[in-house]
C-alpha cells in the first residue's frame, strides 16, 4: 500500500494530511467524529535535526490547542548521518522528539505509531518506539541495528550473528522479530479497513505504562527484560 492508500483507508471521513519533503503533518477525522493529529516520516527520509524539530513542534503546538490521539506514521531511513547534523547535536534533537511524544501521551494524548515501511536506529527509537503502542503493516521492514553494524559494535563475526539471529529475536531485524520482543504491539491486515482496525485499537488502548518488556516475555522474545526492570525498580525504591 502507498502512503496515500494507507491514509485513505485510515480516514474515510476526511483528512488534511500532507507530505512535505518527507515530513508528514496534518489532522484527520475519526469514525467517532473527533480529530486525530497525524505526523511522521515518509519516503524513507533520514531523520535529521530539521525533520525532528518540525515534528516536535507539531506535537507541542497541538498539546496547547487540541485534544485527541496522535498517530505517528513511519517510513524512514535511519537518523541522518551527516557532519552538520552531528555537530548541531542530532542526539539531542532525537531525544527531544521522543520526549515530547511521551509527554503528550502522559498528558491525555494517546500516541500510536504505525510502521508501514522501513525504519532503523535512532529514527525508529525517536518515532515509533516513543509511542505508547507501535503497530506494523505487512511488509514493514524495521531494524534497530542491522547485522553488519552490530558486528562492528560487538566484534562478533557475521556468521556468529546470523546463527544467533535464527533463534534469538534480539539479534534479528524484521517486523516479526520486533513483535516477538514486544516492541510491535500488533500487526494489522491490509485486507480489511484500516479505519476499523484503528477504532478497535483506540477502544482497547493499553494503559500508558510501558509493557513492552512484559509482552516480550509473554511472546518468548525477551525472557529477562521484565524481571531485570522490576528488580531495578525495587532497588531504586529501597534506596529512597
Amino acid at each position: 500500500m502507498t502512503l496515500d492508500d494507507i491514509i485513505a483507508s485510515l480516514f474515510p471521513d476526511g483528512h488534511d494530511v500532507r507530505n512535505d519533503k518527507g515530513v508528514i503533518h496534518g489532522s484527520a477525522t475519526l469514525r467517532s467524529g473527533s480529530r486525530m493529529l497525524v505526523l511522521g516520516v515518509a519516503d524513507r527520509t533520514a531523520l535529521g535535526v530539521d525533520e525532528a524539530i518540525k515534528l516536535s513542534g507539531h506535537v507541542l503546538e497541538s498539546i496547547g490547542r487540541g485534544s485527541g490521539p496522535i498517530l505517528v506514521l513511519v517510513d524512514s531511513d535511519s537518523q541522518r548521518m551527516s557532519k552538520r547534523d552531528e555537530l548541531l547535536g542530532l542526539n539531542e534533537f532525537l531525544a527531544h522528539l521522543a520526549k515530547v511524544l511521551i509527554h503528550a501521551d502522559m498528558n491525555g494524548r494517546p500516541t500510536i505509531g504505525l510502521l508501514y515501511g522501513h525504519s532503523a536506529a535512532g529514527a525508529l527509537l525517536a518515532t515509533g518506539l516513543a509511542t505508547r503502542v507501535l503497530v506494523g503493516l505487512p511488509g514493514a521492514d524495521p531494524a534497530v541495528m542491522d547485522l553488519p553494524s552490530m558486528a562492528k559494535v560487538t566484534k562478533l563475526s557475521m556468521d556468529a550473528l546470523e546463527e544467533k539471529a535464527k533463534s534469538t529475536p534480539v539479534f534479528a531485524p524484521g517486523l516479526s522479530n520486533l513483535a516477538q520482543m514486544g516492541a510491535v504491539h500488533m500487526t494489522w491486515s491490509n485486507a480489511t479497513s484500516l479505519a476499523d482496525q484503528l477504532e478497535a485499537l483506540l477502544a482497547g488502548m493499553p494503559a500508558a505504562q510501558d509493557r513492552r518488556d512484559a509482552l516480550g516475555k509473554e511472546r518468548g522474545g525477551r525472557l529477562k527484560a521484565a524481571e531485570i526492570a522490576e528488580r531495578v525498580r525495587d532497588l531504586a525504591l529501597q534506596a529512597r
